[in-house]
């Protein structure tokens, strides 16, 4: 399995924007499907977007409707990474933030991290 570390969490106040890192390691990253999750306290967790192989070195970048227009996700296959900015953050945003992986068309039995706080004041 892929171990996954978040970073980049933090306060910031509403109209703002965070970028979120997520390292992965071992030697097969670019196989994998990857995505950000959130939950918020009370809620169950969430898809936010995902990025996943299409063919030979094309991706296909997809995002929960909330993310749209907001958020765009990005990986660097080369450096085992996978970002996640954050545009225009609204306070509905807060939540811990999850990187996952996956090899499956599912995210059942994906890996995750262990989460990343973002907190959007208004």
């Amino acid at each position: 399995q892929v171990q996954l570390v978040e970073s980049g969490g933090g306060l910031v106040q509403a109209g703002g924007s965070l970028r979120l890192s997520c390292a992965a390691s071992g030697r097969t990253f670019s196989t994998y499907t990857m995505g950000w999750f959130r939950q918020a306290p009370g809620k169950e967790r969430e898809f936010v977007a995902g990025i996943r192989r299409i063919g030979g070195s094309t991706y296909y970048a997809e995002y929960a409707d909330s993310a749209k227009g907001r958020f765009t996700i990005s990986r660097d296959n080369a450096k085992n990474t996978l970002d996640l900015q954050m545009n225009s953050l609204k306070p509905e945003d807060t939540a811990v933030y999850y990187c996952a992986a996956t090899r499956s068309v599912a995210w059942a039995g994906a890996s995750w991290g262990q989460g990343t706080q973002v907190t959007v004041s208004s």
